[in-house]
């Protein structure tokens, strides 16, 4: 039997426990195409014998860059690691000298791309880096083929060779470099074992209740990032039947095409899920419009394990009949589990989508961490609203003096890769991690996160203010799409604001709004947007001290994304970049323009 100790581990164990027919599936065109376990592995072997006739040796660092999550990247990830080789994914989003950084850093000899689009960014870098070829995964004119590998692979004469650098590939060993999407500065390259992320994933294995080769999943989160990629992982020791969506556009038309058991989420995605149902649920009319109410203010009160009493229950499973039942319809009907990563979730969100009957297990970790620390679990009481559930077994964490967040355990990065002196700043010598989070353990082992410690600010009077908190209570005005609160040395909290565009035009149609020419800018402008935003600001600001609460805010007149650099592509906030943007903006918030 197969011991897991090394990632490409993972499909040899699903061979001999629960072979699938279809392990993982990609839509090309309109039509879904599967492959079996044993597919899957013929292919990964025939890819490490193509890349060892192409010269590839142990740690040799082959780029991977797919606009979406795909077969393909999966065949190469087994392909590359099983001779020793690591595999350095790369955000498809970021900018071309972000490439060229990332690709010389790490000093990848080749690359494989998914698209045109990744094509012609790096073309534009190739000559300075040391890339000898790039592949692509799609036909393109002018670019070798990834399938030009597994043809090369086909004879199988040298596959002696390949079972010779699989068993020589230890568990200690480097698998792959994943370089962070950072707030701030260069992108750090996180050195990751094959142990790290296989401890990661034996660890969280007991917090997921999947039924070994049963469940269907629906994969659409970066898997450049260690979360889904671990996931990935994960989903094929339980012999979970993958399939990759198309593009965050079409996730809508592909849950109700494969109808999913489960998903991975962030949470700005599950707040543009809510959002969506809230517009329709505010489109009735009538008892239908009452009753759509009716259940999400029964939501917003959901505890677990019947906490509520009986009568809630009650009126639970009425709400649940009529109500939710439609919107786990629209997820594809059977949806059992949504974990969630990446950010802190809205409380009042994991309340809701728990009593609609769709859990959302929302977990914590970091890049340096493989990525999990602690994960809530629906079962024997491990799930609590709030909080990012308890710590796994196999990862220790305590809270230093100051109230952040230390851990330890198999799961630690081996460290940054050509920057001992970064290393040294965020392991102690007594091998803790330093995660730069503020959090606090209660009574009953359940994590909470309070903020991060970079983020938190003193205000010129002296009083520290936590920014996230603030955000995240804040964002659940309809209002507002986006918030970073600012007052780092100034005498108060303020924030700049990216109003939700498209909501603000609904409801300016329903009041019969004048927004003028209805483009952004207008509706920055607009007194009565203005107006309607500070009472939102004025309600959330309740809820805190008044040394922390929102004095005044300025809208920006743009939506804030990746590809504008107002976000990472785990779309946190990059706040130098949204600061120095809106400077002006920024100046207005205290008087000084």
């Amino acid at each position: 039997m197969t011991e897991i100790k090394r990632l490409f581990d993972f499909p040899y164990y699903q061979l001999e426990n629960f072979p699938l027919e279809k392990a993982l599936v990609t839509k090309y065109g309109n039509e879904w195409k599967s492959i079996s376990t044993q597919q899957y592995i013929d292919q990964a072997n025939a890819v490490s014998r193509g890349l060892l006739r192409l010269g590839v040796k142990p740690n040799d660092k082959i780029a991977v860059i797919s606009s979406t999550n795909r077969t393909e990247w999966n065949i190469m990830d087994i392909g590359i690691l099983q001779i020793g080789a690591q595999n350095v994914p790369v955000y498809p989003t970021i900018a071309e000298d972000e490439y060229e950084y990332v690709l010389n850093h790490s000093g990848a000899i080749y690359c494989f791309v998914s698209d045109k689009e990744v094509l012609e960014k790096v073309n534009k870098i190739k000559e300075n880096t040391q890339l000898k070829e790039i592949f692509s995964f799609n036909e393109i004119k002018n670019c070798k083929n990834w399938k030009e590998i597994l043809t090369s692979g086909e004879d199988k004469s040298n596959q002696d060779e390949v079972e010779k650098l699989k068993k020589s590939v230890r568990s200690e060993d480097l698998a792959t470099l994943i370089y962070t999407s950072g707030t701030t500065g260069k992108p750090k390259g996180v050195m990751l074992s094959h142990e790290n992320i296989v401890s990661n994933v034996l660890g969280s294995a007991s917090r997921v209740p999947f039924e070994t080769g049963s469940y269907v999943a629906l994969s659409f989160l970066p898997v450049c990032h260690i979360f889904e990629r671990m996931i990935l992982y994960l989903y094929q020791y339980y012999s979970v039947s993958v399939y990759f969506a198309e593009s965050i556009e079409k996730i809508s038309d592909n849950l109700n095409e494969v109808k999913p058991n489960v998903i991975t989420a962030v949470p700005r995605l599950l707040e543009k899920v809510y959002e969506k149902i809230v517009a329709k649920g505010s489109a009735l009319s009538g008892i239908k419009k009452k009753l759509f109410f009716w259940a999400l203010s029964l939501g917003e009160i959901y505890e677990p394990y019947e906490a509520n009493g009986w009568w809630y229950e009650f009126r639970l499973k009425i709400a649940r009949k009529l109500i939710f039942s439609k919107w786990q319809q629209g997820l594809g009907g059977n949806i059992e589990l949504i974990v969630s990563g990446s950010a802190a979730l809205q409380p009042r969100l994991a309340r809701i989508f728990a009593a609609a009957n769709i859990p959302v297990m929302e977990g914590y970790g970091l890049t340096e961490t493989s990525p999990v620390i602690a994960v809530n679990d629906e079962r024997n009481h491990g799930f609590k609203i709030g909080t990012v559930g308890k710590v796994l077994e196999n990862v220790e964490v305590k809270i230093a003096e100051d109230g952040e967040i230390l851990t330890k355990g198999p799961n630690l990065m081996k460290g940054y890769y050509k920057d001992e002196e970064k290393t040294r700043q965020v392991i102690d010598e007594q091998g803790y991690f330093h995660t730069g989070d503020i959090g606090e353990l209660d009574n009953q082992g359940f994590l909470r996160i309070t903020d991060r410690k970079k983020e938190m600010f003193k205000t010129s009077g002296g009083k520290y203010v936590a920014p996230q908190i603030l955000e995240n209570t804040m964002k659940q005005s309809r209002f507002i799409e986006q918030i970073m609160v600012v007052g780092d040395g100034e005498k108060m909290p303020a924030a700049l604001i990216q109003p939700n565009f498209e909501f603000i035009k609904d409801w300016a149609r329903r009041k019969n709004i004048d927004l003028g020419d209805g483009s952004m800018k207008a509706i920055a402008t607009n007194k009565l947007v203005r107006q309607r935003i500070q009472e939102e600001l004025d309600f959330y600001n309740e809820k805190f001290g008044k040394w922390e609460r929102v004095k005044t805010f300025e809208l920006t007149p743009e939506v804030w994304s990746i590809e504008d650099d107002h976000l990472t592509p785990t779309m946190k906030l990059k706040r130098r970049n949204i600061k120095d943007r809106y400077h002006l903006l920024y100046e207005q918030l205290y008087g000084r323009n």
